[in-house]
């Protein structure tokens, strides 16, 4: 009987030693014969997610885990990541796989020339080659493939099996033979090299070992490395909490302590440039916060006393006393945390197919080679005969092919994707882009450049345009928001323009820029007005610059043709800034974030692909719909809140969607890691990149379009390779099993496979990305 919502309580395991997504399959079953418990292990992750009932304890579930043959300990989210990884972790064992496969794939070169020199020409041999043979085979056969020895040793004790069993024992047996081949048959000097082809006495399968070792551990090694970043987004998250806080207290005294020691109620100083330690209220002071990297917001925002404040935002300048009013988990970037925890902890959708498959394949190749042997001694009676086919039948299923379908493909799409602006992370990102069929973008910083612009400016017929310029760029210059910082480089560069000499100069010659113009007018008796604008005195006027708000308490007059042209961009979605001297408004300012020039294209490629697009958004609703209209994406979703956007993509999925999502900022990581395929552009923030499956290296959308078009690619690739693979292996065991094929062709047909498994990955070198053509979209 499961357990109500009341009684279940839930732990995180880190799970350590497993070596196969069917590892993480015998701990799940092992958890889930428990009454009363719920799990799912993640081998991408190392973690089993747990729900038990009451009547059970964290120490039944760890004492389970250790008894499939695996290590386990409860994973505690509130403690602060470690400084350094400790010895075992991840890093280690990706090391470990890189030193074991360097030395694979260095001895098994020489090993491979020297074994088919004296096998196809005896005449070769010399006193003490089988020494010489055996001194390059030990360190692979022995050392480097110790971890797969190591496992099937694990698995015989419990009484199952894995593709471990099958290549340690592959291995074993091709040593074994090997061994008596070289010194107790007798030496086949005088004969034809290619009679040993129909004639086993004699064959070695040394470079079959060392191939089967080299080739394998190069698939564990580029999946320990995807495994390796998995938590690299949840140390990033944490990171933004900030380290100490100053704490005030009633009597006027402060102190400072830890932030993790900070309750709620209690209150807290933060300087011009501080991180807000906690979720919370402004009681005294006012500022502005960059409150991109929690809302997406593109502009900071004032905050005075009575307003809500975020934790892990930063005060750009002001100073703030503020309440704390959440801690820990119950705080937003808390939340943040959990839902990019979940959303890594859970089961991939698609797990690797071989591995699913060996459950069944490893226990028939052992029995089919059982068999085998069995069957020849009673039909010849030749021990010799019997072996041969059985190590032929164990050879001929060794996955050398199978553990080079994915990171050889892996790897050619990932060196041609750099080369246009695109970064595979792992293969499981790869999985689920043949079916996504909705894109979902975040807008600033992805479909946006992340930056305000001046993109209009009307002035009154009776003004001078670069004198009103000149001194409301001098008010702005004064002032650190990013609409006075927009203004102030417009006039910046319309005095640039008016200093360039009548004669035309090449620019590198003497490159004109803002920062060689003549400087501008100074300013006087400049104020801020938090919220709503600036005023001050330049070259003698009064200036006053903001919104029509400021105007109105100032009792400033603005003609109806600003007023009328105010408000149409506003409606249009921009930000509309008035400008004024001495008492009436000059001037009318239009700010955006300017959208990415490539924007547009690559959202007509992405319908073209047949993907639905949606725009999600921390913005105003019009905002969202002008910027959507301009690109062509057809739903928007805005005003959302980091969590909600990570709730948009779970409803999409709920919805039946295969859902991708593009963004840039610590508010999309939720999202990007809820997502069936996370892109993130790496202009962005490192928790956004480190959450997501493909990173958009070069700051052009079209990099999207050919992200998802390379990764359909590869995963065609993949599964092509994997199915010649198994294919050729159900085609081979039935003519090694019936002696058609000895150990010596087993191994070349073996290594004809894997050049098959190549050579199809090596075409991925010839796509052809839409940011990489100047054509036309329909001539792709």
């Amino acid at each position: 009987m499961s357990p109500t919502v009341a009684e279940a309580r839930r732990v995180e395991l880190s799970v350590s030693g497993m070596t196969c997504a069917a590892c993480a399959v015998r701990v799940e079953r092992k958890l889930n014969r428990l009454d009363g418990v719920r799990a799912g292990v993640n081998y991408a992750t190392g973690v089993a997610d747990v729900e038990f009932s009451a009547e059970q304890d964290v120490g039944l579930l760890v004492r389970t885990v250790r008894g499939a043959g695996y290590d386990a300990e409860p994973v505690r989210p509130e403690s602060p990541p470690a400084e350094e990884e400790p010895a075992g972790a991840p890093t280690d064992r990706v090391r470990d796989l890189w030193r074991r496969m360097l030395v694979a794939v260095g001895l098994f070169v020489p090993l491979c020339d020297l074994s088919l020199l004296f096998i196809v020409l005896p005449q070769a041999r010399f006193p003490g080659w089988q020494w010489l043979l055996i001194a390059l085979t030990v360190p692979v056969a022995g050392w480097a493939a110790w971890p797969f020895h190591r496992a099937a040793l694990r698995g015989a004790r419990r009484g199952a099996s894995s593709m471990d069993t099958l290549v340690s024992l592959g291995i074993t047996a091709a040593v074994g033979w090997s061994l008596y081949a070289m010194f107790f048959q007798p030496d086949p000097v005088g004969e034809s090299g290619w009679s040993l082809l129909l004639n086993p006495q004699g064959a070695l399968y040394l470079e079959v070992a060392a191939g089967v070792t080299a080739f394998v551990l190069a698939g564990r090694y580029f999946e320990a490395r995807a495994q390796r970043q998995a938590g690299d987004a949840l140390n990033a998250l944490a990171a933004l909490r900030a380290k100490s806080v100053t704490v005030l207290h009633d009597d006027g005294s402060r102190h400072e302590i830890p932030a993790a020691d900070l309750r709620a109620g209690q209150r807290f100083l933060v300087r011009p440039g501080g991180t807000i330690a906690t979720d919370g209220v402004v009681e005294e002071g006012g500022g502005a916060l960059d409150r991109s990297s929690m809302t997406g917001e593109s502009t900071p925002v004032e905050v005075t006393g009575g307003d809500a404040v975020i934790g892990g935002t930063v005060a750009l300048n002001g100073r703030l006393v503020v309440r704390a009013t959440a801690v820990g988990a119950d705080t937003r970037l808390g939340a943040m945390l959990r839902l990019v925890s979940e959303a890594q902890s859970g089961k991939a959708a698609v797990q690797r197919l071989a591995d699913r498959i060996s459950a069944y394949f490893v226990p028939a190749v052992l029995a089919g080679s059982a068999l085998t042997l069995l069957a020849w001694l009673l039909l010849t009676g030749s021990p010799d005969r019997a072996f041969t086919a059985a190590l032929a039948v164990l050879v001929i299923a060794c996955p050398c092919a199978l553990g080079l379908a994915t990171p050889t493909a892996l790897m050619v799409a990932s060196g041609r994707g750099a080369t246009l602006g695109i970064f595979i992370k792992g293969y499981q990102a790869l999985e689920s882009t043949r079916a996504v069929d909705t894109v979902v973008l975040d807008k600033t910083g992805t479909v946006t450049d992340g930056r305000m612009s001046v993109v209009d400016l009307h002035v009154a017929a009776e003004a001078d345009r670069s004198a009103v310029l000149r001194r409301a760029g001098a008010v702005e210059e004064a002032s650190e928001h990013a609409v006075a910082a927009a203004i102030a480089a417009l006039a910046a560069d319309d005095r640039a323009a008016l200093t360039e000499p009548s004669e035309p100069r090449a620019a590198e010659d003497d490159p004109q820029t803002p920062e060689d113009s003549s400087p501008g007018p100074e300013v006087r008796s400049f104020a801020a007005r938090p919220g709503l604008g600036a005023s001050g005195s330049v070259e003698g006027r009064q200036v006053l610059i903001g919104r029509r708000a400021l105007f109105d308490d100032e009792g400033w007059t603005v003609p109806d043709e600003l007023d009328r042209l105010r408000e149409q961009w506003e409606a249009q979605g921009r930000t509309a800034v008035l400008a004024g001297e001495d008492g009436r408004a000059l001037a009318v300012f239009a700010l955006a974030d300017a959208v990415k020039p490539s924007a547009a294209r690559a959202i007509a490629e992405l319908h073209r692909l047949g993907l639905r697009t949606v725009l999600l958004t921390g913005d105003n609703a019009t905002t969202g719909r002008a910027v959507a209209a301009e690109v062509g994406i057809e739903r928007v979703i805005s005003e959302v809140l980091p969590d909600e956007k990570a709730e948009v993509v779970r409803t999409l999925r709920a919805e039946g969607r295969a859902v991708a999502m593009i963004g840039d900022g610590v508010n999309d990581a939720p999202a990007l890691a809820t997502a069936d395929l996370g892109l993130a552009v790496a202009t962005g923030t490192d928790i956004a990149i480190d959450s997501a499956d493909l990173i958009l290296v070069r700051d052009d959308l079209t990099v999207a379009p050919d992200a998802i078009r390379l990764a359909r690619a590869t995963l065609r690739t993949i599964r092509g390779n994997l199915l010649w693979a198994f294919g050729y292996n159900l085609a081979a065991l039935p003519l090694a099993a019936l002696g058609l094929l000895n150990p010596l062709i087993a191994g070349a047909t073996m290594a004809l496979s894997s050049f098959f498994v190549v050579s199809n990955s090596l075409r991925l070198r010839r796509f052809t990305g839409l940011s990489a053509q100047d054509t036309d979209l329909n001539g792709q």
